[in-house]
């Protein structure tokens, strides 16, 4: 494997790389990602503009997810998390930023870990403001929906058979007429319908401060190593464009194609959790 070969050796060289990871990350935890080895997108995502101009749109997500958080926040980290965590106490790996919003890097033991998407474990209201706590909300829609669990489980208001598919932002796929059964939780403080999980949603804006710590953090970096992301969207290629330009080393480890391949400096097409150990097992230290 001469492209991993020359993987510990630059990270090596280059102790503290900076770390950015994609929802490949996530894959062996049990969690999808939204697109499949070629690139091509397997489901489409709730869209910013959708979730925020629709009742309706509200609706279908906080039913879907609703189901799926059951499933979603039970997910533990996989061998590529507690690597990556080795790695980072070893001193080979610095700061991590994450496209991901499931918390396994923490979960891992990773520290310095910036949610360039957000955290799906915490949930803001639109209108007034206020934030609280994802498992509270669950609580709260149990409470109002005693039965919808039975219906999503497989069994329509009518008796039919409906299916479910978890999906990489912590919900399912429900049939229309389920949802249409599902009562959405309102805010506790101002009474709105505008619950929204403090993640950005595709066609979002990452917050211009959140983007300027990781363009500092890319500033630092003695080099840069992406970790399961196609960098498909810009959220993430910046970064690695950034990186390129300052002329630090740039390397990926990720299946199939990514927008920023004719930037890499190594490239392994590869699963992460047994090319992650390699690194480890070779004794990589700063």
């Amino acid at each position: 494997m001469p492209d991993a070969a020359a993987l510990v050796a630059l990270l090596h060289a280059h102790p503290g790389t900076l770390v950015l990871t994609g929802a490949g990350m996530s894959t062996d935890s049990g969690i999808p990602d939204y697109r499949g080895p070629d690139g091509s997108r397997r489901v489409n995502p709730m869209q910013h503009g959708e979730f925020v101009g629709s009742s309706e749109a509200r609706q279908r997500y906080w039913a879907r997810s609703y189901i799926g958080w059951q499933r979603f926040s039970h997910a533990e980290p996989n061998p590529a998390h507690h690597a990556v965590a080795d790695l980072q106490r070893r001193g080979v790996l610095g700061p991590v930023i994450t496209q991901n919003v499931d918390g396994l890097h923490q979960a891992a033991g990773t520290r310095q870990v910036t949610e360039l998407h957000g955290s799906l474990d915490e949930v803001i209201c639109l209108t007034c403001g206020d934030r609280s706590d994802r498992f509270l909300l669950q609580a709260q829609m149990a409470e109002a929906n005693p039965r919808f669990e039975r219906h999503a489980a497989g069994e329509a208001p009518d008796g039919s058979r409906v299916s479910s598919q978890i999906r990489p932002d912590g919900d399912i796929v429900l049939a229309d007429e389920v949802v249409a059964c599902f009562v959405v939780p309102r805010c506790l403080v101002c009474g709105a319908d505008t619950l929204k999980p403090d993640v950005v949603f595709f066609g979002g804006s990452v917050p211009r401060e959140r983007v300027d710590a990781c363009y500092t953090l890319t500033d630092a970096a003695p080099a840069l190593l992406v970790l399961g992301s196609s960098l498909a969207v810009m959220s993430g290629l910046r970064f690695v464009r950034h990186a390129a330009k300052r002329g630090i080393p740039v390397m990926a480890v990720t299946r199939g194609p990514t927008r920023g391949d004719d930037l890499m400096t190594v490239r392994v097409d590869a699963s992460l959790a047994p090319t992650l150990g390699a690194v480890v097992r070779a004794g990589v230290a700063a």
